[in-house]
């Protein structure tokens, strides 16, 4: 795997040629086709193929796979577009292997929300050993508020993948209460309700594992709270479904603040079966602009998060998305527009701007001027995605979760598969 960071005066032909890769699998591979040209300081991942499998008729994905002794997912993984194609045509050529391919394993999740784009969830699916599908709400009688899941559980069964019941505060409204955290953590009739309703939900609709996305948990909520995720837990278990909890990033046990005080990582360790560290969001919609998890701020949650939880019940957070801000920031006024990070590059080149990396945060950002206003875009590209990717190696976690499947972002994919061996859920 390499990472090329264009240089000015350079063209897709030039760079492949470099390499000696295809240039329209190069295109492919970098979403080129998206933006109007490629964008001084843009990185582009390079992958080098080991073993090409070309097509004769007859042949099917299933029956190359038994050929190479390889799983049949791991040439749809390293080819994506055959996700679109109903059946193999004559004469494709299909990676078999990057060079360099990993067999470090390592297990994927990512949420999304029901309307979700089922083209680009299909693309998405072959590298997911999860899917969190996002999210049912609960009343202050603890009846669930149902979303519109099955597309998406039907699609997650094409591809072997376990869906992810997700539970969050969330009214009828889809905002988040604190009100409902205390009454399902105190309440004990309430809760034996929400229970019941949650396990009749899952074992009828065929999830796996169960995750509790509670936030702004109140400091005085704190053991109940640890104690509504112990009891699910042992219910959820005894009918072979896991929970996970998802964890604000702390750095420290006393940290103060609405949506630390209430989180106990020690005790929610032990309580559920894994946890998913929330490791995103420093830079933020009403926030100052600065990259969405700088390497620094996550490895500092990192860090802390290991001495009170074993590294193997920890799944770390990624983001999928960057923010574009109007100049000059102002507090309490200014507001950034959530974009994806192919779309951060495509502004990038209608506007002519120049990427450039910042080495300490380990993100990519640029600057551009539209109809007079000066704007600034954090976002991800292929090597802040690889950072990430090193501090899981580092830390040795078994999981990653993206926040969130909503937009495309297919240089992260094939990065994944060829950095690790995406196994199955742990």
């Amino acid at each position: 795997m390499i990472i090329h960071v264009v240089a000015p005066g350079e063209t897709l032909s030039n760079i492949a040629a470099q390499y000696a890769v295809s240039p329209s699998r190069l295109s492919f591979d970098n979403q080129l086709s998206e933006q109007d040209h490629l964008v001084v300081g843009q990185a582009l991942l390079v992958l080098q193929p080991d073993l090409i499998h070309e097509t004769t008729p007859g042949e099917t994905i299933p029956s190359i796979a038994d050929l190479y002794g390889v799983p049949a997912l791991q040439i749809v993984r390293n080819n994506p577009f055959l996700t679109s194609q109903p059946f193999l045509r004559q004469g494709q050529y299909l990676v078999i292997r990057y060079k360099d391919q990993s067999d470090r394993p390592l297990t994927a999740d990512g949420y999304a929300y029901p309307f979700i784009n089922m083209k680009l969830l299909g693309e998405t699916l072959p590298y997911l050993g999860y899917l969190s599908i996002f999210s049912y709400g609960f009343t202050e009688s603890g009846e669930l508020i149902p979303i519109y899941d099955e597309p998406l559980l039907e699609a997650a069964r094409v591809y072997g993948t376990k869906a992810v019941f997700v539970l969050t505060p969330f009214t009828e409204a889809g905002t988040f209460n604190s009100n409902l955290v205390t009454i399902a953590s105190q309440n004990m009739e309430v809760q034996e309700n929400l229970m019941e309703n949650i396990q009749r939900t899952v074992q009828n609709k065929g999830y796996s594992e169960v995750d509790v996305d509670f936030e702004y948990i109140r400091a005085e909520d704190r053991i109940a709270y640890v104690e509504f995720v112990r009891r699910l837990t042992r219910r959820m278990n005894a009918v072979g479904i896991t929970v996970s909890v998802a964890l604000a990033p702390k750095v420290s046990a006393d940290q103060p603040g609405l949506l630390y005080e209430g989180v106990d990582y020690r005790l929610l360790g032990e309580a559920a079966n894994s946890v998913l560290l929330m490791t995103y969001e420093w830079g933020y919609t009403y926030g100052p602009p600065m990259a969405v998890a700088p390497i620094p701020s996550v490895r500092r949650v990192l860090e802390y998060a290991v001495t009170e939880i074993p590294p193997e019940k920890i799944s770390m957070g990624i983001p999928n998305y960057g923010y574009d801000w109007p100049l000059p920031f102002v507090r309490g006024e200014t507001a950034a527009v959530t974009i994806g990070n192919q779309q951060a590059v495509a502004i990038a080149a209608a506007n002519n701007a120049v990427i450039q990396y910042d080495e300490v945060s380990q993100a990519p950002f640029f600057e551009y001027n539209h109809r007079g206003t000066d704007h600034i875009v954090w976002f991800e590209d292929v090597r802040s995605i690889l950072a990430k990717f090193q501090l899981v190696k580092e830390f040795g976690f078994p999981r990653v979760d993206y926040w969130q499947l909503m937009r495309s972002f297919r240089q992260n994919w094939l990065l994944l598969c060829t950095e690790f061996s995406l196994s199955e859920p742990f």
